[in-house]
């Protein structure tokens, strides 16, 4: 290989697939990006085996080759450099760099050691904007599954339709089901779970994207799903089993219901969380009649708090126990000024949504006193 490409190209690239890979004892290899000439572009790859990155980037070929570089070592040596050519060429399973004054040989290993990332051909399902894909997957990433006793729930519910698709995700705690309208009248109704690391990616790449307008392609083929973002690909395994019918936890009809200002209903359970004890315990008391919200927490080792809040309320009276942190969860992941929330008793779910976007809906279980 002997090649030129620009520091600034390669940096980008570097910073996009290198965040995957972890210090690996038992594989070295996977410690390594693969660097190739693929289409008279310079190809670069980094795999977990869960998770496979392809980035392409133009570049000045003078000659085809390929070979793995230690990941941490090139992404820091690149990203010190100036804005200026890189020359990259092989030789004897050594990469040399040279850069203005700068001239670097790293030791390597063979092409022919890395795994090989699968390859995805089938026809894409479907291309969703990338803030729109992004957007969406922030807003249920969260509340996947950190456990892995029920890897069914330790990912993000994916179900296509027609018009539509449906992102899902729960810990048993909460859940956050967000729905995404498409215009494609071929899609096939099915359903897949992928990993949680795998979405975070997918919103960590698309971050780094921010202001550019693409299209991103997805396909499936072979437990495999493939996010074709033009010069960037992720090829991601799923996850097997059975999601859950979620369905039936979301509320039909609310006995109470509150229209409230999201920002200061976010502030009272901030400074409430301050003096909760260790189920991270707030207490809302709903009183339609005076048009209140009250939350309190009391921790004896710090203090306890009262804050009241007015608001829309509609139904019957009613207090709650929550874990705070739940709640935020919800609320910060909805766009909108008012969020309405609806209870039935102080045990069963309750629903959170914005006013205006029937898109979003929030679940969270209340703490059983």
């Amino acid at each position: 290989m002997n090649i030129i490409c620009l520091q600034e190209n390669l940096k980008k690239a570097l910073n996009i697939v290198e965040r995957i890979i972890g210090r690996n004892l038992t594989l070295p290899i996977l410690n390594n990006l693969l660097l190739s000439v693929e289409n008279n572009k310079l190809k670069i790859s980094s795999t977990n085996l869960e998770i496979g990155i392809n980035h392409w980037i133009p570049c000045k070929i003078k000659e085809k080759g390929s070979i793995t570089i230690p990941a941490k070592l090139i992404n820091d040596f690149i990203n010190n450099l100036p804005n200026e050519k890189v020359e990259l060429k092989i030789k004897n399973k050594q990469l040399e760099l040279k850069c203005k004054k700068f001239k670097s040989v790293l030791n390597g290993l063979s092409a022919s050691d890395f795994p090989i990332i699968p390859k995805i051909e089938s026809q894409p399902l479907v291309s969703i904007k990338n803030n729109l894909l992004k957007n969406s997957f922030a807003q249920v990433v969260e509340m996947a599954s950190i456990s892995e006793s029920r890897p069914e729930i330790s990912g993000v519910y994916m179900k296509f339709y027609k018009n539509t698709i449906k992102l899902a995700a729960t810990d048993s705690f909460r859940l956050a089901e967000k729905n995404i309208e498409i215009n494609s009248k071929e899609l096939k109704e099915q359903s897949i779970i992928i990993p949680q690391r795998t979405v975070l990616e997918i919103i960590r790449i698309l971050g780094e994207k921010e202001g550019q307008e693409e299209e991103i392609k997805i396909a499936l083929s072979n437990n495999q799903i493939l996010f074709d973002f033009n010069s960037t690909q992720v090829i991601s395994r799923l996850i097997d089993g059975q999601y859950p019918d979620y369905q039936q936890i979301i509320p039909s009809n609310s006995q109470t219901e509150i229209v409230i200002d999201r920002v200061e209903l976010i502030n009272n359970i901030k400074v409430a969380s301050l003096f909760t004890g260790k189920v991270n315990d707030i207490k809302m008391f709903i009183d339609p009649g005076k048009s209140i919200i009250e939350i309190s927490s009391k921790n004896t080792d710090v203090g306890e708090n009262k804050s009241k809040i007015e608001a829309d309320i509609k139904g019957n009276e009613v207090e709650v126990i929550f874990n705070y942190r739940y709640i935020l969860d919800g609320l910060n992941n909805i766009y909108s000024d008012k969020v309405i929330i609806g209870l039935n008793d102080n045990v069963k779910p309750v629903l959170i949504r914005p006013v205006g976007d029937l898109s979003y809906s929030y679940v969270v279980m209340p703490i059983k006193v």
